[in-house]
């Protein structure tokens, strides 16, 4: 069991799932976000207030931790000038604090968006070209990048998870790019867990009937999703309007985030649940 796991973005919807099976992995737990408090604790678990732009906050966070998972940023487009700071400049902060402290491994919420511009009918791979949609897909390039380049320079490890769609099913792109909860916790422990990662980048889905993307050569990370969004399909599909071919949300993996202009909200031309867990 390691002695200090540091979770970034406690305090977001993802966070609140992965708490409390991360609190079990290591015998102290430090959660941290930019919020005042995020309520009850688990046992084995604290909070640390920190801003990820505040370098010496970033350092001394990590100070003692044996790996980091870092979801921490903004989780929407926004101008380019408000991502800089947390996604940005704090991705560095983490990877150098990671780094000067000791830390083995970072384990990072990238993101589909990172690769979004590419077309749907293409059944991508983990080795794809980055294909940015926003400034926010951007900075999920800049992170698997940083992360790559401290794997080769400085040997330290990192497994970039490309989240496609980790919310409740409400639309007929998420019949292939959902990740249940249940498999986010199994995507991330495997990142902890398996012994050697090297630099290593998965796309985090469900095993879903309609996935369309290609996980083979990230086989090496264990993860074997469970849920499958096909349960819903009947009612999705019952109730969405006839594709669009010359819609960009529908013909590229980014989804909403490919069609709205640079700095603009994606979330907003979604109907995702706010099905945060309560401690």
């Amino acid at each position: 069991m390691m002695k200090k796991l540091v979770l970034t973005g406690a305090g977001g919807r993802l966070g609140s799932y992965l708490r409390e099976p991360l609190s079990k992995l290591a015998e102290e737990l430090v959660s941290s976000d930019i919020l005042e408090d995020i309520g009850t604790l688990y046992p084995g678990e604290r909070y640390v207030k920190a801003d990820l732009a505040d370098a010496s906050a970033i350092h001394a966070l990590l100070e003692g931790a044996d790996m980091v998972v870092h979801f921490g940023a903004i989780g929407d487009e926004a101008p380019f000038e408000d991502i800089l700071g947390p996604n940005i400049i704090g991705a560095y902060n983490v990877w150098e604090a990671a780094y000067q402290k000791g830390v083995r491994r970072v384990v990072y919420a990238s993101s589909i968006h990172a690769v979004g511009m590419h077309a749907k009918q293409d059944f991508i791979d983990t080795e794809v070209a980055h294909r940015p949609d926003t400034f926010y897909g951007l900075a999920k390039c800049f992170a698997e990048d940083l992360g790559k380049m401290y794997w080769d320079k400085r040997g330290l490890e990192s497994v970039h998870l490309r989240i496609l769609s980790c919310a409740q099913v409400t639309s007929a792109r998420a019949l292939g790019t959902w990740l249940s909860y249940d498999d986010l916790i199994q995507l991330v422990t495997r990142a902890i867990d398996t012994p050697t990662v090297g630099f290593s980048v998965i796309y985090g889905v469900s095993d879903n009937d309609r996935a369309p993307v290609d996980n083979s050569r990230a086989s090496h990370l264990g993860y074997r999703p469970r849920d499958n969004a096909e349960q819903f399909a009947l009612d999705i599909l019952a109730a969405e309007p006839l594709a669009d071919s010359t819609d960009s949300a529908q013909m590229c993996h980014g989804g909403a985030f490919a069609a709205v202009d640079l700095g603009q909200s994606g979330q907003a031309q979604m109907s995702i649940v706010d099905d945060k867990k309560k401690v």
